[in-house]
């Protein structure tokens, strides 16, 4: 359908070389955008990019570091002559007690997970309101409304990201660009891997949580993405939407 068709629209995944990122980006990809993936790790990235069509690309990124935040949009930009999507997907989680936080370690999540979308956001703004308009989808998390007590700084990092939305999309509705929040529950990722082998139930207690009774994989992140990317969205902004099997509307 033309509504969802992203043909000549560009977009840039942050932590896209894997996981829910990478899973994003190939249903974008496969709507027609041209994608570029952004991290740290060269290897990973030009691997998912050579995996994706309509020429995708990998830059490598910090996104915790403005000037390479700033970088990232200038040579997005000079490679593909505009900008019209960002996803903020890049994130970490730290698992610890919060007694046994440490400074660094609520810095590193929080910096990763939320002051790095604040970055990229702000850094393509400029290029959005010359386009005309665009969009931004900002990755929470199922808990971003439910807590864990060994993921206090993640939760904090997701809350906060759905109220960055909000004020984002408050602030540049003028501009004709809305900013949506996706708040995935339980998906099979290298991320969510490290925390089964950290807590050994996890994994049969997210299928008796999960009312859809499976954990989620990157695909299942594709449609929401195409639909927050495209005209199909062109009204909706300030949104978060849970992606999690029903596990948020379980009592």
């Amino acid at each position: 359908m033309t509504l969802f068709d992203l043909t000549g629209r560009v977009a840039i995944i942050t932590g896209g070389n894997g996981g829910i990122g990478l899973g994003m980006a190939r249903g974008l990809a496969e709507a027609g955008a041209q994608v570029i993936l952004a991290g740290r790790d060269r290897a990973k990235g030009d691997t998912a990019a050579a995996s994706l069509p309509h020429d995708a690309a990998f830059i490598t990124a910090d996104v915790t570091r403005q000037a390479d935040c700033r970088a990232l949009i200038a040579q997005t930009v000079a490679r593909c002559g505009r900008l019209d999507i960002l996803i903020n997907n890049a994130g970490t989680s730290i698992r610890k007690p919060p007694q046994d936080l440490t400074e660094a370690d609520w810095h590193t999540v929080l910096d990763t997970n939320l002051t790095s979308a604040f970055l990229c956001s702000q850094a393509a703004y400029p290029e959005m309101q010359r386009a005309g308009g665009g969009k931004i989808i900002n990755i929470g998390s199922i808990m971003s409304v439910l807590a864990a007590s060994h993921a206090v700084a993640y939760a904090a990092s997701k809350g906060g990201m759905v109220m960055f939305t909000k004020g984002l999309a408050v602030a540049w509705a003028a501009d004709n660009i809305q900013c949506n929040a996706v708040l995935p529950g339980w998906i099979d990722t290298d991320m969510t891997a490290g925390a089964r082998a950290h807590v050994p139930t996890l994994h049969d207690t997210v299928l008796a949580r999960t009312p859809a009774a499976r954990w989620g994989v990157p695909a299942d992140l594709a449609g929401v993405a195409v639909f927050l990317a495209s005209a199909a969205s062109d009204f909706v902004t300030g949104a978060a939407i849970p992606v999690d099997g029903g596990l948020s509307s379980k009592a």
